[in-house]
């Protein structure tokens, strides 16, 4: 029997069974009955045999282990302690990721000892329910649930998944299941500047990890000690546990200890860049994006960034240029090509800004920005009719005042006199105090033929003191 799929059978079988309207918290002692079986202990030792660490880890296969790196970081030898009691040494390590801060041990256990759980690479969803079943040390077979409370996407980095459910020190490692009892992420416990930060790593980073031979805890351990990087990446997967929290100022210190470790650590330089970026401290996030892109040429994110920066410091001509190179190495995303856009709007090239736009929204059609820096450009170029259906599109994402504005001042210009006097007055009705919109409903009353209409905008503008109140005027007295 496939003990790896036994969890998602039963729960299957309650469905089937007519039990839809059970909640998923009537499930979760059988659950975790069937789950508790596959987490282990991990405990470390030094080359003294003093322990150095715990840990929990949970079975993948019949003689695989998954745990977090830093359970495993400094040891010279290592055991499981599954729930029953029984230990058994590890071999060794099959597989590092480094910066998902998890590794994949070979384990020699009787077949009896194992109970794999499966593995999804299925998103999971806010508010889904989770558990974190652990195994630390005195607490053995440890459960906590909760909730995916959020999935983020950190750019060059990839998903990380926020949860309610907490971790003490002994669970990281553990896995996180959902209601079928498959694993969607790895219990991750981050300790820095005296913070307790728990989150997931998720599970596709398992199956994405690069299976080699089996390596010593000591050879690992020596090779670490010969080169920076096991520590740079350690400061990394830190600074991703603070971008988990948008705390981009917490977690750039990271990013910049991890890259003066190791120089050639592109991705750090990168999310360096990133987080500098985010503060508006442009010339350093230029800087370290730069060095980035030197390391690894073929990213687009990096120019992506170096973009961003270039446009901060008013540097139109090298931000079009640099959207271009990400444009050559990934041409499917949109806000790439919305950068680009805003470059070449800012050097009055404005049918290449417009074809930029046009390509943004050909990826992604409900880009509120490209939208409506089209329907600017449009206006720009006079071509009424395309505007007035941007400005259209744009009011049902923002229904603001400047959206109904250029709305009107499309239609007026096309002569529609009735949906610009529409366009104006809910302009209007957004912000009473928009003086532009006043003077261009006061146009549309004159060309519909009610100047004693546009004369009460003209008083509003007066009595507001208004330099439109002066061209209204001009319009009201040929």
């Amino acid at each position: 029997m496939d003990r790896s799929i036994t969890v998602a059978t039963f729960l299957c079988f309650l469905l089937a069974a007519g039990c839809i309207g059970v909640s998923a918290q009537d499930y979760l002692p059988e659950l975790v009955r069937r789950v508790k079986p596959s987490a282990v202990a991990i405990e470390t030792f030094d080359t003294r045999g003093e322990p150095i660490s715990r840990g929990s880890g949970f079975f993948v296969g019949p003689d695989r282990v998954i745990t977090n790196r830093h359970v495993i970081e400094r040891s010279n030898r290592v055991e499981i302690h599954l729930h029953d009691g029984r230990k058994y040494i590890v071999r060794g390590v099959l597989a590092i990721d480094g910066e998902g801060d998890l590794a994949l041990l070979q384990v020699e256990v009787p077949r009896d000892a194992a109970w794999p759980l499966t593995i999804v690479r299925t998103v999971p969803q806010e508010g889904e329910s989770i558990l974190v079943v652990g195994n630390p040390f005195g607490l053995e077979g440890s459960v906590s649930n909760g909730i995916v409370s959020a999935v983020r996407d950190i750019s060059g980095y990839g998903r990380i998944i926020q949860i309610t459910a907490p971790i003490s020190a002994g669970s990281s490692g553990s896995p996180v299941v959902n209601m079928y009892g498959q694993v969607i992420g790895v219990a991750t416990l981050q300790a820095a500047e005296g913070q307790s930060l728990n989150f997931a790593v998720p599970a596709e980073r398992i199956l994405q990890m690069r299976v080699g031979p089996v390596r010593s805890f000591s050879d690992l351990a020596t090779e670490s000690q010969k080169n920076n990087r096991a520590v740079a990446e350690r400061y990394y997967s830190q600074g991703v546990a603070q971008l988990s929290r948008d705390d981009f100022e917490r977690a750039l210190p990271y990013f910049v200890k991890a890259a003066e470790l190791d120089p050639s650590y592109s991705e750090a330089w990168y999310q360096a860049g990133y987080c500098y970026g985010v503060l508006g401290r442009h010339t350093e996030s230029l800087a370290a994006s730069e060095h980035a892109a030197k390391l690894k040429p073929e990213w687009a994110v990096t120019f992506v960034n170096i973009g961003v920066s270039r446009f901060a410091l008013g540097q139109y001509k090298e931000a079009a240029e640099a959207y271009r190179q990400a444009i050559r190495r990934e041409d499917h995303n949109a806000d790439t090509q919305f950068g680009l856009g805003l470059s070449l709007g800012k050097l009055d090239q404005t049918e290449e800004e417009i074809l930029a736009y046009r390509r943004a929204l050909a990826l992604k059609p409900d880009h509120v920005g490209a939208i409506e820096k089209l329907g600017d450009a449009l206006l720009k170029q006079k071509k009424w009719a395309e505007a007035a259906q941007m400005f259209e599109q744009l009011s049902a994402y923002k229904p603001e005042a400047k959206t109904f504005n250029a709305l009107g001042e499309a239609y007026l210009e096309l002569n529609n006199i009735e949906n610009s006097l529409t366009a104006f007055n809910n302009a209007v009705g957004y912000d009473p105090d928009f003086d532009r919109a006043r003077f261009n409903l006061g146009r549309a009353y004159l060309k519909q033929g009610s100047p004693e209409m546009a004369r009460v905008q003209y008083e509003i503008l007066r009595n507001a003191r208004s330099d439109w109140a002066d061209r209204l005027f001009v319009l009201l007295n040929p």
